[in-house]
């Protein structure tokens, strides 16, 4: 691996000297070699990088994305999810166990482990919270959680067993592991495409009212707070929900949340023209919640952002949108998404870096002599064209697509390899 010096980056790693202070970073055989004011370029055979306006920050993590593998690999298989990872910035992935077979047992989380291990972005298994994702029976928790499982989730589908919940939540406290809550009422939600409110009934479309999210919201809380467990929700989307959370939070309840990136900039308005690359679920809502969701990222209520990345090939999306399947990809739209949405490089650092790994128990990256390099470099001011030459993915269902977009990760680092992008 080349030597690299890294010349006048803003370092947005906290608990660093330099946090939030421009600096030279020197970087050898993978490791931090050197961070100070100003290092020399002396006569090593190294790579010089101006880093003027760029920022420095622990490689992305993301707490929730779909890879297909196994099963499903025309949609995502690990290598190609790896690619666009490394494209959006990131060195971490929890990959969501909505595989055929699920991530139900300490051989599938053993497969993507092993599978993964000398890739670049550290691929991290939530295993299934029920056998088969059925919602009747406890899946094989433990060992999976010894084969590698970060935490536990049926994924897009929530367990609407309120007794199979409180085993789980409960039974995870034995080695201090981590539920992950989809909250959905699926008997309140039925068979609803979008957000129910004023665009649903203009385009005569089933609704998914906030209601189906906050009454399991609720349900979740009074589950943790009575076994004394930690929770974490995937994907809130609700005004109410931030508020739920909030107040949870205030109570001193061990709850943790996240939020999908394009929750942050998209309303249910997208969907006038049933472009069902704006299929999502949990669904897009209204102004009103986005404006809570980014409230409650900049007062703390929301812990995490996420790329919710949920690949289908063209067959499940360029059909009707009654019909079309739910998801859109997101690993490479996380970053742009984010600034736009009007965070800063210190709120980005902390919401899809540092915060994400703390929730899972994953050691945040040091930039420190001696320590592996693990990092992003990324532009918040560089515009790039997400087209099909740039989507690392092997699906392009994303409403971006074709779309100039605002902040690009330019150089990606971790386990002794580099790829600039």
């Amino acid at each position: 691996m080349k030597t690299i010096l890294l010349r006048s980056v803003t370092i947005l790693y906290p608990g660093s000297a330099f946090n939030n202070k421009t600096a030279d970073v020197l970087i050898k055989d993978g490791k931090i070699a050197e961070v100070s004011q100003y290092i020399a370029a002396g006569d090593e055979d190294l790579v010089l990088i101006e880093c003027q306006g760029k920022m420095l920050s622990p490689g992305f993590f993301d707490l929730n994305a779909n890879l297909g593998e196994p099963g499903y690999e025309t949609k995502e298989d690990l290598i190609s999810g790896a690619a666009a990872a490394v494209a959006g910035g990131f060195t971490g992935l929890a990959v969501q166990p909505a595989t055929h077979p699920p991530l139900h047992s300490k051989a599938e989380v053993s497969y993507i482990v092993n599978r993964s291990k000398d890739f670049l972005t550290d691929i991290y298994p939530v295993g299934c919270i029920s056998f088969n994702r059925e919602g009747k029976d406890l899946a094989e928790i433990y060992d999976m959680f010894l084969a590698g499982a970060i935490a536990f989730t049926d994924g897009s589908r929530p367990v609407c067993d309120s007794g199979l919940m409180s085993r789980a939540l409960l039974y995870v406290k034995g080695f201090d592991g981590l539920i992950f809550s989809y909250p959905e009422d699926t008997s309140i939600a039925g068979k609803g495409k979008m957000n129910e409110g004023v665009m649903s009934t203009y385009l005569g479309m089933k609704g998914i009212p906030a209601l189906a999210e906050e009454v399991f919201i609720s349900r979740d809380l009074y589950l943790a707070e009575y076994n004394e467990s930690k929770v974490h929700f995937s994907t809130i989307s609700t005004a109410g929900s931030v508020s739920l959370i909030r107040e949870a939070k205030k109570r001193g309840l061990k709850v943790s949340c996240d939020v999908a990136a394009h929750h942050l900039v998209l309303t249910e308005d997208s969907l006038a023209d049933f472009d069902s690359n704006f299929k999502v679920k949990p669904p897009l809502r209204t102004l009103k919640d986005v404006e809570a969701l980014i409230e409650g990222l900049n007062d703390g209520t929301i812990d995490a952002i996420v790329s919710q990345h949920t690949p289908h090939e063209i067959e499940f999306k360029d059909v009707e949108f009654e019909i079309a399947s739910f998801g859109i990809t997101g690993l490479q739209t996380v970053l742009p998404l984010a600034l736009k949405a009007g965070l800063s490089p210190a709120q980005i650092a902390e919401k899809l870096a540092v915060n994400p790994r703390r929730i899972v128990n994953v050691p945040v990256p040091v930039l420190e002599p001696g320590e592996i390099a693990n990092f992003v470099l990324f532009d918040p001011e560089e515009e790039w064209l997400f087209d099909d030459e740039a989507n690392r993915s092997k699906s392009s269902n994303s409403p971006f697509m074709g779309q100039k977009l605002k902040g690009k990760a330019v150089l990606v680092c971790n386990k002794e390899q580099i790829v600039g992008l």
